[in-house]
Formats: C-alpha cells, sequence, structure tokens
C-alpha cells in the first residue's frame, strides 16, 4: 500500500480507543499517512498523534498515489470528506464514529479485522452518483465544491412563508411546487433527508434521482423518480427577495428567479465496503427495513 488519506471533523472521548486502535493499525502495518490539517490538530491536541505528520488542506494536496482516503466518524463527515476527493477517485473507507453509520461501513467494535482485510484486498467498490449545480446567473459557492453526493434542496430562507419551485424536466414544464422546498436526491441521499421528507429508498446502484417537496401545500404533489440522465431545471419564487440551496450541508444564498440547473456529474464517488456487506442488511440493521414488532 502506498499512502492513505485520513480525514475527520471532531474528537469524543468515546472515540478514543477507535482511534488508538487505527492508528496503532497503521504503524504496525508500516502505512503511510496523510491527515487532513485541522484534524491533525485536534488528534494532537488530544494525545493521538504524538507528533506532527504530513497533511493535507484541499483536494489540490491529494493524487493518484493515495490509495484510500480514511474517514472517521459518521455519515456526515463522509460527505465532508468527498469533497476532498472530487474526481480523483480516491476510495473512500468510513470508520464509524457517529451513531447511525449508514454510509460508515467499519464499526469500532471490529475495526482492526476489517482494516486487515481490507489492506489484503478482500473489500468491494460501490460508485456512487454526484449531482452538480449551474445557474443562470453567476454562483458565489464560497470556496467550496459545486456538486453532492446526496442531494441539492432549495428551501425558503427568512421567513415563514413557503416558496414556489417552478419545475422542468428537459426543458418539460413537470408542476409548480408550493411547499418550504424541494429536494434533488441521489440514490446514496435516498436514505437520508428525501426519505424524512416521504421519499423512496433506492438501492445505490439504479441510474435514478429523486424530486421530493418538502412540506407541500399542494397535497397531490407526490416524490417522483426520473431517470438519471434528466436535466432539472428550477425558479424559485416568493416573498423574499432570496432562498437557500444546499449541497448536502453546504448552504449558499441565491437570488429568486434564478434557474437552477441540476443533472448528473461526470464522476462518482467511490466507497468501500467490506464484503459481507450490503445494502440490504444495511436498510434492514440501520433503518430497521420492515421490522414488525408484532412477529
Amino acid at each position: 500500500m502506498q499512502k492513505v488519506a485520513i480525514f475527520g471533523q471532531y474528537f469524543e472521548k468515546e472515540s478514543q480507543t477507535l482511534l488508538n486502535d487505527v492508528f496503532n493499525f497503521f504503524k504496525q502495518n508500516k502505512i503511510n499517512c496523510t491527515i487532513e490539517k485541522e484534524y491533525s490538530k485536534i488528534l494532537i491536541n488530544h494525545n493521538i498523534l504524538k507528533s506532527t505528520c504530513e497533511t493535507f488542506t484541499s483536494h489540490k494536496d491529494l493524487n493518484e498515489n493515495i490509495e484510500f482516503l480514511f474517514m472517521i466518524g459518521g455519515d456526515g463527515t463522509i460527505l465532508r470528506a468527498a469533497t476532498f476527493i472530487r474526481h480523483l477517485q480516491i476510495p473512500i473507507l468510513g470508520i464509524n464514529a457517529g451513531r447511525l453509520g449508514f454510509l460508515a461501513k467499519v464499526q469500532k467494535d471490529n475495526v482492526s479485522d476489517l482494516l486487515t482485510q481490507i489492506i489484503a484486498g478482500h473489500y468491494k467498490v460501490s460508485e456512487r452518483s454526484t449531482l452538480q449545480l449551474s445557474a443562470s446567473a453567476p454562483i458565489d459557492f464560497n470556496n467550496q465544491a459545486d456538486f453532492a453526493l446526496n442531494e441539492i434542496t432549495v428551501s425558503r430562507r427568512d421567513t415563514t412563508s413557503m416558496i414556489t419551485v417552478e419545475t422542468y424536466l428537459n426543458d418539460e414544464y413537470l408542476t409548480s411546487y408550493w411547499a418550504d422546498g424541494l429536494i434533488i436526491s441521489t440514490p446514496t441521499g435516498s436514505t437520508g433527508y428525501s426519505l424524512s421528507c416521504g421519499g423512496p429508498i433506492l438501492t445505490p446502484n439504479v441510474n435514478s434521482l429523486v424530486i421530493t417537496p418538502i412540506a407541500p401545500h399542494n397535497l397531490n404533489a407526490r416524490p417522483l423518480v426520473i431517470n438519471d440522465d434528466m436535466i432539472v431545471k428550477l425558479k424559485v419564487s416568493g416573498r423574499e427577495d432570496s432562498f437557500l440551496v444546499s449541497l448536502d450541508s453546504r448552504m449558499i444564498i441565491i437570488q429568486k428567479n434564478t434557474e437552477l440547473i441540476i443533472k448528473k456529474n461526470s464522476f462518482p464517488i467511490k466507497m468501500i465496503e467490506p464484503l459481507k456487506e450490503s445494502f440490504f442488511v444495511t436498510i434492514r440493521n440501520k433503518l430497521l427495513f420492515g421490522e414488525d414488532r408484532r412477529n
């Protein structure tokens, strides 16, 4: 193994044993590491790392010499980790130090065994589609990535009044949603915000997207599954002069009547999964899918 990148966002005392196990594993197996700069400072402050090491600050510091990116945290940290990978096609392995761990596949109770399997090549790779955002007017992304792994969402900003989202698919008018917002979700994101708003669960490898309204006023508006080669255009209007757009958890402000263009991105994000893991096992264990306590 050439080198791995490591990323996390926080430290909790409950994760100290996990972190010690991970870094001891890297040391024992002589794996070279580069650690995201701010996370490196956190680890040094909590004596997980004893000294400074090679660090990175953006995707520009990573290249094909990085074999994996190890993410330590929860699913939100994986979404952030994807912004360091972008088009580089470096696979991400999520080590779950959070709660749900839907995307973070490696659990803290068997981390050494699973890492041994990973470095021996006993794993599978799941390619997850991403969404790209553009607009009829320049967008200030605040130096953040212009794509999303889970979803792109438009929502009201500083008002309790709903917004109107005029929606087109491949330039054909679909409808105007009167709602608190609208979610355009990938299959990966179908188990996130979209699901909590009544959207369906998609398996990760389907070539589809989901359009899910948030608290719609037009009650006959239901979540809609579309082909992922469709171009979605949105025009938002309402009482306020601007509205919010989120790319996963990254927020930007857009002026109303700006036309948003959302389409499948040119690159996927690669996720590493242990051989014994599957999407169906995950939704049963994490979402209690189909569970009936009467039986």
